[in-house]
This record gives C-alpha cells, structure tokens and sequence, in this order.
C-alpha cells in the first residue's frame, strides 16, 4: 500500500492539498514556517506534518525508483 504510487498520489492529491480554496492548505502553512512560524502552535505543526506526510511518502517513491537496481 505504501509503495502503490497511484494511491500515494490520490492521497496527496486529496489529503496533501485539502482544503483547495483560496490556496491548498499545505502552501499556506509552507508559507507561514519559511515567514518565521511565528504564532504557530502546535495543531499548526500537527497540521503541517499531517498534510505533508502524502508528499513524503511521494518523495520516498520516487527515490525507491531511481535508485533500485532493476
């Protein structure tokens, strides 16, 4: 399940971006850590790792690609 890259990207797709308006959620809270973090709490941070997690697992895919030897 871990390795199904459809999946993974239904997951970042959906999860990972969620919700989509007026930007996907992930972007603003990116933003907000590389303005300093300041005021973040930490539901902010549970948030951050809960929306990023799809796109480590994404990440992780794709390095198992490149750098399998078949």
């Amino acid at each position: 399940m871990l390795n199904d890259w459809k999946l993974v990207l239904l997951i970042c797709l959906t999860l990972g971006l969620a919700p989509f308006f007026p930007e996907p959620h992930i972007l603003g809270k990116l933003k907000w850590i590389l303005g300093g973090a300041t005021g973040m709490k930490l539901k902010d941070w549970f948030d951050v790792c809960l929306h990023g997690f799809p796109f480590v697992l994404l990440i992780r895919i794709v390095l198992l690609k490149m750098f399998s030897k078949e």
